[in-house]
């Protein structure tokens, strides 16, 4: 698996296209998708060319780190995930996190039980203003 950082027109759109997919509920523009980069880690994993997933790291501030790891569902069960959470977390960790949440949306049953698999443990729901689907808030435990 190759990661590589959002910074070209290639990535970002990569990044996009798996963002939006599994986020059907909150779709990026390239131009949300610019500002984010500027504040937050974004990456992409290929495996031989081809995207696999993508992450977010959200560095800690006045609020906890947060990580998320994105795999298409085609691509799910391969240990791409894994690869792409630990590598988020290292990230979070190196920029002082002691404290590390994530989000998934709530029908995400995968999204769900790989957070669960990896230690976190929910501690919120919300939905966003126009939306019916909640967005789920776990904490590293």
């Amino acid at each position: 698996m190759r990661v590589q950082a959002v910074g070209s027109e290639a990535a970002a759109l990569d990044w996009q296209h798996i963002h939006n997919l599994i986020i059907p509920t909150d779709p990026l523009s390239a131009d949300e998708i610019a500002v984010r980069a500027q504040r937050n880690i974004l990456e992409v994993a290929y495996v031989d060319g081809v995207p696999v997933g993508c992450s977010t790291v959200r560095p800690p501030t006045s609020e906890p780190a947060t990580v998320i790891a994105r795999v298409l569902p085609e691509k799910r069960r391969q240990g791409f995930g894994a690869q792409i959470y630990q590598r988020g977390l290292a990230k979070a960790r190196e920029l002082g996190a002691q404290v590390v949440h994530t989000v998934v949306l709530a029908s995400n049953d995968d999204g769900l039980r790989f957070a669960r698999h990896q230690g976190f443990v929910e501690i919120d729901r919300y939905v966003l203003p126009g939306d019916t689907i909640a967005f789920v808030d776990l904490r590293l435990a």
